[in-house]
């Protein structure tokens, strides 16, 4: 039996170079194949494969997302937060804040500066206060607040469902009408406790049991309010004092509108639609001129803490007028 003739497998080096060289790479051919019917490599087949999957996936990723948004929404009340007082981030000892701020550009100081007798000088501060209380004016302002505002007092507190009024219009001289007074070199500041919700205050209400640290001035005005005015102790009290002893001297007589506190009708907040934090107008009426005085405001409670260095339960500002 003959045996088979091995074929040749000898290359030229022809052969061998055309092995090596690389197929050329097309972009146009590879974005749209005429020849095969291919886009970017797949044919309307894969293509719609794998267009149904992603759909698919992401349809059914976006619908998880969905339904647990939804379950935690339905944990959360719009006027109810989860957390109150001792187990929120506030905490249970409300902060004391002033208006009118300095400029934006400014936003880190404390200090109210103008002269009396310059409009545009004091202009910035009365726009402050005259933006600062406009929902205080108009109650359209305010969203829900309007047909729900009760008439309060000190024996009517506001029924379920209805907010306090704070009439700010009969405040005289701290009206805008009157510039605040600022223009006779005696100004108002605006005072507001910062609001907690659920908090209710523990009231000093009772002459003979007050603290060491609280003013004699505002001592004498409880003991007068017990004696004339007995079912209004029931107040947040304030007192604005000079920082120093200098300043002690140079800050002049003070009065407080339309009392000498927040009245105790506005507690505890409950985020009702329209409410409005009470306000106290602390009237300089006799400051020094030409000199800072630094001012101390303090909010009075038995469950209000004062801290000086951490600014608890009081607010630090300062006033010059040249």
């Amino acid at each position: 039996m003959s045996k088979p003739v091995p074929m040749s497998t000898s290359f030229t080096d022809e052969d061998l170079h055309n092995l090596r060289k690389p197929t050329p790479f097309h972009l146009g051919r590879f974005l749209y194949n005429a020849e095969e019917g291919t886009v970017m490599g797949r044919d309307r087949s894969s293509w719609a494969k794998i267009g149904i999957f992603y759909v698919a996936f992401y349809g059914v990723l976006a619908a998880l997302v969905a339904i647990c948004m939804w379950a935690f929404f339905q944990t959360l009340d719009p006027r109810i937060p989860k957390w109150t007082l001792d187990r929120s981030l506030i905490g249970t000892n409300p902060g004391l804040g002033f208006r009118p701020l300095p400029p934006v550009d400014n936003v880190e100081s404390t200090l109210i500066w103008y002269k009396g007798t310059q409009h545009e000088n004091y202009k910035h501060w009365t726009d402050s206060l005259d933006d600062f209380l406009a929902v205080y004016k108009v109650p359209g302002l305010t969203p829900g607040r309007g047909q729900n505002i009760y008439n309060c007092d000190y024996n009517q507190p506001p029924p379920k469902g209805q907010v306090c009024d704070v009439d700010i219009k009969s405040w005289s001289p701290c009206t805008k009408e009157n510039n605040y007074s600022y223009h006779k070199s005696a100004p108002c500041i605006f005072l507001k406790l910062n609001k907690i919700y659920g908090w209710i205050p523990e009231y000093y209400n009772d002459s003979r049991d007050l603290p060491e640290s609280m003013p004699a001035s505002l001592k004498n005005y409880i003991g007068e309010m017990e004696k004339t005015q007995p079912h209004k102790l029931n107040t947040i009290w304030v007192s604005c004092e000079g920082e120093n002893p200098a300043d002690q001297e140079n800050i002049g007589a003070v009065n407080y509108l339309p009392v000498r506190g927040f009245p105790g009708y506005f507690y505890p907040y409950q985020n009702s639609e329209g409410y409005l934090s009470p306000l106290v107008a602390v009237h300089f009426q006799r400051p020094k001129r030409g000199i800072i005085i630094n001012v101390e405001c303090k909010a009075w409670a038995r469950n209000i803490i004062h801290d000086r260095k951490e600014r608890i339960g009081s607010v630090h500002y300062e006033l010059l007028i040249d």
